[in-house]
């Protein structure tokens, strides 16, 4: 059976973003952790649409929306922190930050990322990672954690390759 993630289809994006920021003033009061003026504007910033965001382009971002630059340590530490908390993914591929959809659950990261529109999609299988863990053990190797980023072409670009072949017109 077929099934557009979200990502891929057309969707009133807000409510993602309030969503996400709501679940995360909830999972930081409930864990007792602060979570800053900074640190929800990062966030909201990396909720903004699909795409993964670098740590580079969030600072130009934050510049934009505040009167004053902010350094690179504190955007950083933003990061680290929403990271540390499960509100966000990094997809080491891109060296880029994605909004976790269900940061309550603590689960392994795995992605279908495209490579003409950028968005990625995080994939929900618990049995993709039991079954890397299965061969894992099978060759003696004992997981500590693990990534899975897997480059392509989403629904939407794979449906206009005809036009130049990499998803766009």
């Amino acid at each position: 059976m077929e099934h557009t993630p979200i990502a891929c289809s057309h969707h009133d994006h807000n409510h993602c973003i309030s969503d996400a920021l709501e679940a995360a003033r909830q999972l930081c009061v409930g864990r007792g952790v602060r979570l800053t003026d900074l640190r929800l504007q990062v966030l909201e910033l990396i909720w903004q649409n699909h795409k993964p965001l670098g740590a580079y382009t969030l600072m130009e971002m934050l510049a934009k929306a505040n009167t004053r630059r902010v350094a690179p340590p504190t955007v950083y530490r933003a990061l680290d922190f929403l990271l540390e908390q499960g509100l966000i993914h990094r997809i080491n591929v891109l060296n880029a930050f994605i909004g976790c959809p269900s940061p309550t659950t603590k689960h392994q990261s795995h992605f279908l990322i495209c490579r003409a529109c950028g968005i990625a999609i995080e994939l929900d299988q618990p049995q993709l990672s039991q079954q890397i863990i299965g061969v894992a053990q099978d060759a003696g190797f004992q997981v500590e954690s693990q990534s899975l980023e897997v480059s392509g072409l989403c629904a939407n670009c794979a449906g206009n390759t005809e036009h130049d072949g990499h998803g766009h017109e």
